[in-house]
C-alpha cells in the first residue's frame, strides 16, 4: 500500500454505479458534523476505473475535519470484501467534508499517498451540506480532481414500460456502457454529477408559502368573526347626548330636559318676531314715501 504512485500519462476515465453514489450520500447525511469514510470497490483495466460497490468505514476515528482508518476498520473492509466481492478488489476511497466544500486537506492527501497509491486509485469526497461531489486520482504522478466522472444506471436499457419510477436520492443521469465499448467512446462521455432533491426542495418552498398565505387568511377570518361577535354578545358603550343644569351641573331628568328646551325655542321665536315685524314696519314705510314722491 505504501509503494510510490507509478506515472500515469493519460487521464483517468471513472464510471461509478448510482448506487454506489446513493450509498455514498446516505452514509455522508448520517453525520453532519464528523467526518465519515469508506471505500470504493470495483476493477482498474487499463486507466479505466469501474466502481460497483463500496464499505462503510466501521470504528474509523472521525472528528470535525479530518478521519482516519483504524486498524478495526480495516478488519472489518477486508472481512466484508473477501464474503461479499471476493473477486473485486479496492480501487479506492471515500469521505465527506461536511461543510468544508471538494478538496483534499493535507491530511487527506497523506492517506490517499500512503494507502491508496495505485495509479487505478481514487478519492471521492462529498459534502453533505452543500451537496456537492468531486473525483480526485493520479494524474502524471500527482493527485487532480478528475474533469470527467460517468454514473452508470444499472436498469438503463429496460423499456419504459417496466421501469420503476427513480428514487428522490438517485442521479438525474443515465450513461450506457459496455466492457465492449472503445476507448474514444468512453473519452466522449462527460457526465458532470449535479445536485440532488432539488426538485423536491423547490416543491417545498412551493408548499411552504401556501401554507402561510392560508394561514394568515384563516387567522385574519377569525378575527373578523371574533369582533362581529363580541358587537353583538358583549355590551358596549354607546354615547348620548345629555342636557346638564347649569347652575347645579348635575343631569336633568328627561321631562324636565324636555319642558327647558320647548322654552328655549319659545324663547328665541319671541325675539326672533318683533325684530321681524319692525322690520316690516319699516320696509312699508320706505314704500309709502317713494308712491308719494313718484305721485308729485
Amino acid at each position: 500500500m505504501k509503494a510510490k504512485a507509478k506515472l500515469v500519462s493519460a487521464q483517468l476515465q471513472v464510471t461509478i454505479d448510482s448506487e454506489v453514489v446513493r450509498t455514498i450520500r446516505q452514509h455522508a447525511r448520517s453525520s453532519s458534523k464528523t467526518e465519515v469514510c469508506g471505500v470504493l470497490i470495483g476493477q482498474d483495466r487499463d486507466r479505466l476505473v469501474q466502481i460497483a460497490a463500496c464499505i462503510e468505514g466501521e470504528n474509523a476515528e472521525g472528528a470535525g475535519a479530518h478521519v482516519t482508518f483504524t486498524q478495526d476498520t480495516w478488519e472489518h473492509i477486508y472481512a466484508v470484501k473477501d464474503k461479499q466481492y471476493p473477486d473485486e478488489r479496492i480501487v479506492g476511497w471515500y469521505h465527506s467534508h461536511p461543510g468544508f466544500g471538494i478538496f483534499l486537506s493535507e491530511h487527506d492527501t497523506f492517506i490517499h499517498k500512503n494507502f491508496f497509491s495505485s495509479p487505478g486509485q481514487i478519492a471521492w469526497v462529498y459534502d453533505p451540506h452543500s451537496d456537492e461531489e468531486g473525483c480526485f486520482g493520479w494524474v502524471d504522478g500527482k493527485i487532480e480532481r478528475l474533469p470527467r466522472v460517468a454514473i452508470l444506471d444499472r436498469r438503463g436499457g429496460e423499456s419504459a414500460e417496466v421501469t420503476a419510477p427513480s428514487e428522490s436520492g438517485t442521479t438525474k443521469a443515465r450513461v450506457d456502457l459496455s466492457a465492449s465499448d472503445n476507448e474514444d467512446v468512453q473519452k466522449q462521455i462527460a457526465v458532470h454529477v449535479r445536485r440532488d432533491d432539488v426538485d423536491s426542495e423547490d416543491d417545498g418552498g412551493t408548499r411552504s408559502l401556501e401554507d402561510l398565505v392560508a394561514n394568515v387568511f384563516l387567522y385574519l377570518a377569525a378575527l373578523a368573526l371574533g369582533g362581529v361577535l363580541s358587537w353583538y354578545f358583549f355590551p358596549h358603550v354607546v354615547i348620548m347626548p345629555v342636557l346638564v343644569d347649569p347652575m347645579t351641573g348635575r343631569p336633568l331628568d328627561p321631562q324636565a330636559a324636555t319642558q327647558v328646551l320647548e322654552q328655549w325655542q319659545a324663547d328665541k321665536a319671541s325675539k326672533v318676531g318683533p325684530t321681524n315685524a319692525g322690520q316690516n314696519t319699516e320696509q312699508k314705510g320706505t314704500e309709502k314715501k317713494e308712491d308719494a314722491t313718484r305721485a308729485k
